[in-house]
């Protein structure tokens, strides 16, 4: 391959890294559909390529949804043991962010929504809301109708929307760290009062259990059920210290477009907990610490200033 046909690839790597990400919830997938894209377009006939950007965007949504129907990736993701990798804000996989509509594209809340959608619902909404694609350019992508684009995405906004509603708005980043900080606090001093009261009444709480539960585990709609799952979470034990490698440190940061909590021991992020916050408080909490979905989130905060801990190591 010449020169100038690698440079074309990786001119638009960012770009196809962001789309794949957004499409399978998985930095590490991500990567693999980018490497399998460049492939295709190594061994293509480039001179027949009119437009090498519509062509690798279509191989690369294509590549991520025969990935979706594997029989392995429904086996998977069916059986409830699936969350979304998270990314340290900055990571250049999160893309675009320019838009509303481009921030809750890539957040945790909609990354698992997503899961409730068909692969074509998916890469519509995902190429209409994070990357602007017309309806006439999607259809051509997934060789669909333009109706049927059209359809695909006011199935999956509204089906987001019925799934998102009651749970806030976006709330402004320094009031949202602000909500987040006391729910540390209160969730590491035994404050189970104050902890349930910046809770809402239909609040959520999922986790992958440290990866070491075959399924999620998920509370809702009960701040009194969540606020007991958060402080037993939160709480340090000869056990979990020994699970972890050592003492761990908590520090306020934000992932993917969320204020969160990180969890470090020994230099490593051990885990991750996102939220949803509106109108001060706290709708939805999603907790990571299973160590597959946490080594791009490591990776990028070694390289990261981190500041202060809001909780010292114990």
């Amino acid at each position: 391959m010449d020169s100038s046909a690698v440079d074309t690839f990786e001119a638009g790597r960012g770009r196809l890294a962001s789309l794949a990400y957004r499409l399978l919830g998985s930095a590490a997938d991500a990567e693999d559909a980018v490497q399998d894209t460049f492939l295709r377009w190594q061994s293509a006939d480039r001179e027949r390529i009119e437009v090498p950007e519509a062509w690798l965007t279509k191989v690369a949504t294509n590549i991520c949804l025969d990935r979706l129907r594997s029989a392995r990736a429904r086996h998977e993701r069916t059986a409830g043991a699936w969350l979304p990798e998270p990314l340290l804000d900055g990571d250049p996989m999160l893309g675009p962010a320019d838009t509303f509509e481009q921030r809750e594209s890539v957040s945790l809340a909609v990354l698992t929504l997503v899961e409730r959608l068909a692969p074509n619902e998916r890469a519509v909404y995902v190429l209409r809301e994070a990357f602007a694609y017309s309806h006439t350019e999607i259809a051509a992508i997934l060789d669909i109708t333009v109706a049927a684009s059209q359809q695909h995405a006011h199935r999956a906004r509204t089906r987001l929307a019925d799934a998102r509603r009651g749970t806030g708005g976006a709330a402004d980043p320094a009031a949202a760290r602000r909500v987040v900080e006391e729910f540390l606090v209160a969730a590491t001093s035994g404050s189970t009062d104050r902890l349930v009261a910046l809770l809402t009444d239909d609040v959520t709480a999922v986790s992958d259990g440290a990866g070491l539960s075959r399924r999620l585990l998920l509370l809702h709609r009960t701040p009194e059920r969540v606020a007991s799952f958060v402080r037993a979470g939160f709480r340090s034990t000869p056990a979990k210290r020994r699970l972890a490698g050592g003492p761990t440190a908590m520090y306020l940061a934000r992932v993917n477009g969320s204020p969160a909590v990180i969890a470090v021991a020994g230099g490593r992020v051990v885990g991750a907990v996102a939220f949803d916050v509106g109108d001060g408080k706290v709708s939805a909490l999603y907790g990571i610490a299973a160590a597959h979905r946490l080594t791009r989130l490591d990776a990028a905060w070694r390289r990261h200033d981190p500041g202060v801990p809001v909780v010292d190591a114990r």
